[in-house]
C-alpha cells in the first residue's frame, strides 16, 4: 500500500470525520485522481520534440501519457484541426498518491523561492490545480538530456463538494498551502 493511502485512511480520514462532523465515513472526500497536462508549444511543429516530452511525462508519471489534439484551426497561432498540441496522463490509486508523495516531499522543495502553494487555485467544487514551470524539478528526469524545459499544469479531482473541504483534505495530505486563505 502506498505511504499517503495508508496516511489517508489512518490520519486524514478519522480527523476529517471530526474536525467536519461527518457521520458516515462514505462522507468523508477523498483524492479521486491527479490529471497532469503539459503543452507542447513549439513543438507542434517538430514531432522530435514531441516525442521527448512524451517521454519526459512517463518518466515523471510512471505511466504512458496521451497526445492532446486540436480542436479547431487557428490561423493566428499556425495550428490546423487534428494537431498534437500537448501531452496528458490521469493518475488513480496507488500511483495517484506515489505522485503526490514524490510532488510534495521531493519536488516542491527543489523548486527556486519557493514559499508554498496558493489556496486560491480552487476551481468552486473541491477541485485544486497547481502550475509547474519546470518539469526538471522531479528526480526522474535527467538534466543533461532535456532538450527545452517545460511546465506543466497539475490537477488534484477531489469529492469534496466545497473548497473549504478540499482545502482541509489536501492540508491532511502535508501539501504547502502559503497562509490562511483569503474570503472574498
Amino acid at each position: 500500500m502506498a505511504r499517503l493511502k495508508e496516511h489517508y485512511e489512518k490520519v486524514v480520514k478519522p480527523s476529517l470525520m471530526k474536525e467536519m462532523g461527518y457521520k458516515n465515513p462514505f462522507q468523508v472526500p477523498y483524492l479521486e485522481k491527479i490529471v497532469i497536462n503539459m503543452g507542447l508549444g513549439e513543438a507542434v511543429q517538430d514531432s522530435r520534440k514531441a516525442q521527448g516530452a512524451l517521454e519526459e511525462l512517463a518518466l515523471i508519471a510512471g505511466q504512458k501519457p496521451v497526445l492532446t489534439k486540436a480542436k479547431k484551426s487557428i490561423a493566428g497561432f499556425k495550428l490546423r484541426e487534428g494537431m498534437n498540441i500537448g501531452a496528458k496522463v490521469t493518475l488513480r490509486n496507488i500511483r495517484m498518491y506515489e505522485f503526490l508523495d514524490r510532488l510534495v516531499n521531493i519536488a516542491m522543495p527543489r523548486i527556486r523561492d519557493f514559499r508554498g502553494i496558493s489556496p486560491r487555485s480552487f476551481d468552486g467544487r473541491g477541485n485544486y490545480s497547481l502550475g509547474i514551470r519546470e518539469h526538471i524539478i522531479f528526480p526522474e528526469i535527467n538534466y543533461d538530456k532535456v532538450d527545452q524545459i517545460r511546465g506543466m499544469d497539475i490537477t488534484l479531482v477531489t469529492t469534496a463538494k466545497t473548497d473549504a473541504e478540499a482545502l482541509v483534505l489536501l492540508k491532511g495530505f502535508d501539501l504547502p498551502f502559503t497562509g490562511q486563505r483569503q474570503e472574498k
